[in-house]
Formats: C-alpha cells, sequence, structure tokens
C-alpha cells in the first residue's frame, strides 16, 4: 500500500462518493424488491452476472422488467427501509465540514430518492440509474453508462472530475473505482473489503457510519496521511474507551 500525502483540512478539492444498496441502507433495496415482487426467474439472471455471463447492466433491465408491483405498492414498500446506522449524523459531519458528498450508485434513483426524502436528505446529490414508470411496469434508463463498462453507472466516469476520491463502499459495482480512489472505506466482511486486500488497496474497514466520522475526524487532524498514523489513532481511541468502561 502507498502512502499519500493530502492536506485534508486545508484541501476544498476532496471528496466523497458513497454507495447505496448495503452502505447507505442496511440492505440491497433492489435484491429486496426484487424478492417481493418479481418472478423467481431474476435469481437465475443474478447467477448469470456473477458468473460473467452478462454484464450488470444487462441483468438489471432484464430484472427490473419483471417487476410487478404498482406505484402504490412501490411506495409502502420503500417507506419501510431503514438507514445504517450514524447515517444522519455523517451527513451533519460532512456538511460542517464542507466535504462535497455524491451518492452513486448501480441501483434506482427513484428508490435512492425517495428514501433519502422520506428521512429529510432529499438535497444529497445523486446520481444512479433512471426507473422509468411505463403502462407495462417498469424498465431502467442508464444515463450514466459508458461504452466500455459493463456497469449501468460508470463509477469511475462519475469520480473522474472530484478528485482526490474517497469511496464509500460494500461490494461489486465499487470494485473499479477502489482501484482509483485515493482510499476506500469498505463494509466490514463483505466483497469489497476483500478485493481491496487481495490488490492491496488503500482501504480501511468500517462497520457503521459513526466509524466513517472517526477515520475522517482522524484524517482531518493530519496533514499528511499515513496508513501507520491513521491506524494508531483510531487504536488509541478504542484504547481509550475501553478503559473508561472500566474494560
Amino acid at each position: 500500500m502507498r502512502n499519500l500525502s493530502l492536506s485534508w483540512k486545508n484541501s476544498g478539492s476532496f471528496s466523497i462518493i458513497c454507495d447505496f444498496d448495503n452502505t447507505i441502507t442496511s440492505m440491497d433495496t433492489t435484491d429486496a424488491l426484487l424478492s417481493r415482487f418479481a418472478s423467481p426467474e431474476w435469481e437465475e439472471i443474478e447467477r448469470q452476472w456473477v458468473a460473467g455471463h452478462i454484464t450488470a447492466r444487462e441483468c438489471m433491465a432484464q430484472q427490473i422488467g419483471m417487476l410487478d408491483l404498482n406505484l402504490a405498492d412501490l411506495h409502502n414498500f420503500l417507506d419501510k427501509i431503514s438507514l445504517a446506522k450514524g447515517f444522519k449524523e455523517f451527513i451533519a459531519f460532512v456538511r460542517r465540514q464542507k466535504i462535497d458528498l455524491t451518492v452513486v450508485s448501480d441501483g434506482l434513483d427513484y428508490v435512492i430518492r425517495h428514501v433519502l426524502a422520506r428521512h429529510g436528505l432529499q438535497d444529497i446529490p445523486i446520481i444512479a440509474n433512471q426507473l422509468r414508470i411505463i403502462e407495462s411496469g417498469y424498465e431502467l434508463a442508464f444515463p450514466h453508462s459508458r461504452e466500455n463498462c459493463g456497469s449501468g453507472v460508470c463509477k469511475c466516469a462519475a469520480a473522474a472530475s472530484q478528485s482526490p476520491v474517497i469511496l464509500i463502499g460494500d461490494g461489486r459495482s465499487d470494485f473499479c473505482l477502489a482501484s482509483r480512489a485515493a482510499l476506500v472505506l469498505a463494509k466490514r466482511g463483505l466483497s469489497l473489503e476483500a478485493y481491496c486486500r487481495e490488490n492491496s488497496l488503500n482501504y480501511l474497514p468500517y462497520d457503521d457510519f459513526y466509524k466513517i466520522i472517526r477515520i475522517l475526524d482522524c484524517l482531518q487532524h493530519s496533514q499528511s496521511f499515513h496508513y501507520n498514523e491513521i491506524l494508531q489513532r483510531l487504536s488509541s481511541e478504542s484504547e481509550t474507551k475501553l478503559a473508561q468502561s472500566g474494560g
């Protein structure tokens, strides 16, 4: 892993790109919708994508066409989706510190906007696949795709004008950008963390957004960023809390 020299405290150019499904939420909302409102064949399409036989874009387009629910049922379903622990506090933190944040997801823009708006966070910039409501049901459009990228949303293209970038994510749709980001915050125990470890990428694991706030706070108190320094700061913090609790 390489050391990074980041003038984090004084830099106005640093930005954060954050995944949505299973990152901001505690579930993959698209998979949850398909499990509840699509025929079982959607899982075979998913297996074809995982095996590399079709692209993520082809997979999503086919699966969304299988959804069978009206708009009222969709809203009722989305109203039950909760945010990950600490996400609202994380948003308050980045706003106080004037850190640019964009939600970039290979999921559904309609779903993301509805869930965030329900929690009073409708002003967060979002880049995602476009869910269209048509007479026969639903279809997807891909305004943020790229010809040489199999994803519906090319996260690398979305990040191209935002450098350096911290990526917050969990899974396969984050792999490509993880190789280019200055730092990856990878949800512990999931495929993005394994990918970063296997490819010696700059990453730190997190369990919830409270941990992410602590990591960013440590970065802000460092004129230069080195892994040993940030890990020592986080370790010292944990030891202090343990001592205070009498553990």
